[in-house]
């Protein structure tokens, strides 16, 4: 999977070990949540400065059933946000991680809950 050269818009951004770790294990798709391509990705980026000028946000997943993403937040060391894009400024604010382990869990958490009531 391509990542986008967030370092490249933001500079010396790094993604995190834990997200490395999970593209190079190919775990893109979780179900509701799934990680997003570079194409996705360079979008994302350039709407979500549009939108929400005053963050400095990442964007690495997205909910496929709704306008809901989560973003490294630069600006707050790298600390995983729950945006819902397209929302009003100030408005787009959802849910604050501290990493993004705590963020994967709970996206498995919903895969798992959700598929105990699906039919394969």
């Amino acid at each position: 999977m391509k990542l986008l050269d967030v370092g490249s818009i933001y500079k010396g951004f790094e993604y995190p070990k834990e997200f490395l770790k999970i593209v190079h294990l190919g775990l893109t798709d979780f179900d509701f949540w799934y990680l997003m391509d570079y194409e996705q990705a360079v979008w994302r980026i350039k709407g979500l400065q549009e939108r929400y000028p005053d963050r400095k946000l990442v964007p690495f997943a997205r909910r496929g059933d709704n306008d809901d993403i989560v973003c490294f937040d630069i600006d707050r060391g790298g600390r995983v946000q729950k945006i819902h894009d397209f929302a009003s400024a100030g408005w787009e604010q959802r849910k604050d991680y501290e990493s993004f382990w705590d963020w994967f869990r709970e996206a498995i958490d919903e895969m798992i809950e959700e598929g105990e009531c699906d039919e394969i």
